[in-house]
């Protein structure tokens, strides 16, 4: 059965024993494949001959780490029956192609639960399964664009801005597709059969934004850029300059941590009054000026033991050394690679990063002894020896 025994080169986490196959893809597919290996399952990505991926080096594409990898020509019959038998002994599939294309492979929804009926098949694309979109391409900014999300981000005086591809492919996409894996593969060990999982980028994405709609229902934000509590609107909830060109966020919403706030900045007497809507713009004057007199690093230890809620706007390469995150591990160093470290964490299962990224067609002869498939090998063909 599926899932059965632990693999000795899986993780340890959580989803120990559980067993995911993974059709190589790009962007969100191949990070809740990453996401439910951190946490412990035994994730194989067929790889398929000539690539096709990020065109980054493989061994820098942290969205493969703790996987192996296969290669196998979905364009022939070995290369699907070999797929065939990976699913008869997986607990999931995930897979991010065009609506249509597993099924015209021979490796859709229909024949792989008649293969397995207990499987998760866990379907990844941004307009979704259905729609009049369905089979059109996009990317991120095309998906978040029609929900209503990206039109929120930027200022009230200028175009969007996007939130790289943050925001659809990887919050709205990815976490809702491991979301929905969980929770099918929970059913399924319950009640014994598999169902579909079809995770829309536009789906996700628009329900991220519930609590700002339930706020536009009762009045208390505005359909439009920069002019409400949490988009930059405010005063006391945004990003500022300082004297060496880096920026502060400043999210002092309560009145106690405003009062904070004020006082740290040294505008306490002489601030507008924050519940003076006419006086706003005065009042980011007065912040911004002042944040432009001292240094990021000197602001930083002005706020750094306060509940002004005030920090350093950092890099990418300075977030690792920042004091917290480094006394967290929120960033560990694996072959040769500073990245994020798995999230959340477990008390009992930790999740853990144990594998380099995983090499196209590097783990055949492995995967096909620990999943007991002699004819995996003889599928792979010469690329696909370990």
């Amino acid at each position: 059965m599926a899932g059965t025994e632990t693999p000795s080169t899986g993780g340890h986490g959580p989803l120990s024993g559980v067993r995911v196959v993974e059709l190589a893809g790009i962007g969100p597919g191949p990070f809740a494949a990453m996401h439910l290996a951190d946490l412990g399952a035994d994730v194989v990505r067929v790889d398929r001959p000539g690539g096709g991926g990020m065109h980054i080096d493989p061994a820098c594409d942290i969205t493969n780490r703790n996987k192996r990898s296969v290669l196998l020509d979905l364009k022939t019959e070995e290369g699907i029956a070999a797929v065939l038998d990976l699913i008869d002994r997986a607990d999931v599939l995930i897979e991010g192609n065009r609506p249509g294309v597993t099924e015209r492979l021979g490796i859709g929804p229909q024949e792989c639960l008649a293969r397995n009926p207990r499987l998760v098949y866990g379907r990844m694309t941004g307009w979704g399964q259905e729609g009049p979109l369905a089979g059109r391409a996009g990317h991120d900014a095309s998906y978040i664009a029609i929900t209503g999300v990206l039109g929120m981000v930027g200022p009230s005086d200028g175009a969007p801005v996007l939130p790289a591809n943050l925001m659809g492919d990887f919050a709205g996409g990815s976490l809702y597709l491991v979301i929905g894996v969980l929770a099918a593969l929970q059913h399924a060990r319950t009640a014994g059969a598999g169902q579909v999982v079809d995770a829309a980028i536009v789906d996700g994405t628009a329900h991220l934004s519930s609590l700002i709609h339930g706020m536009m229902a009762a009045g208390g934000w505005q359909d439009q850029r920069g002019a409400n509590l949490l988009d930059g609107g405010a005063p006391f909830y945004g990003t500022y300059e300082t004297a060496d060109g880096g920026y502060m966020a400043v999210g002092a919403l309560e009145r106690r941590f405003y009062a904070e706030f004020v006082k740290l900045l040294g505008i306490a007497d002489e601030a507008p009054d924050r519940n003076d809507f006419d006086r706003w713009d005065e009042l980011r004057t007065a912040i911004a000026d002042r944040f432009k007199t001292r240094t990021r690093e000197e602001w930083t230890a002005v706020f750094q033991d306060s509940d002004a809620c005030v920090a350093p706007v950092l890099s990418l390469r300075e977030a690792p050394a920042h004091p917290h995150l480094a006394a967290r591990g929120t960033f560990v160093e694996h072959a040769g690679i500073t990245q994020p470290a798995p999230a959340p964490r477990f008390s009992a299962t930790p999740g853990s990063v144990h594998r380099a990224p995983a090499q196209p067609g590097a783990d055949t002869a492995e995967v096909a002894a620990d999943w007991d498939l002699p004819t995996l090998r003889n599928a792979a063909g010469p690329a696909g020896e370990s």
